[in-house]
């Protein structure tokens, strides 16, 4: 990002992370859980083409894991692509459209709207 977009977007990021009581604490002295929602935050405000996300949704309370599945919701219908690697089913249902299975390194499984279809 540039140094305009960030100012631009500062305001936005840190209300996301839910840090502003903290935002004068140096970021060794936040918490995992606070990093990782300060990392979602600025990763979901990036605009990439493509974002990949690993288990994010483990980290944080409930309305945290919420705001994210809204967020990545948001991003889906603005065109751009998820990358979405979870273990939790429900959430893969909610926001995937696509969803590819894969089991001790091997594709077991590809799903899509459509239904199942075969994998390369």
């Amino acid at each position: 990002m540039s140094r305009t977009e960030i100012d631009r977007k500062f305001d936005e990021i840190v209300s996301f992370a839910g840090v502003e009581r903290f935002i004068d604490t140096s970021l060794k002295h936040f918490s995992t859980g606070m990093q990782m929602r300060l990392a979602f935050a600025v990763a979901a405000h990036l605009e990439p083409e493509i974002l990949l996300v690993d288990e994010v949704l483990a980290v944080g309370d409930l309305e945290f894991q919420k705001k994210c599945l809204g967020k990545m919701d948001e991003v889906t219908k603005g065109g751009r692509t998820i990358v979405f690697v979870s273990h939790q089913m429900n959430q893969i249902r909610r926001l995937c459209q696509r969803c590819i299975w894969i089991n001790e390194g091997k594709v077991r499984l590809c799903r899509s709207d459509a239904g199942s279809r075969q994998c390369l």
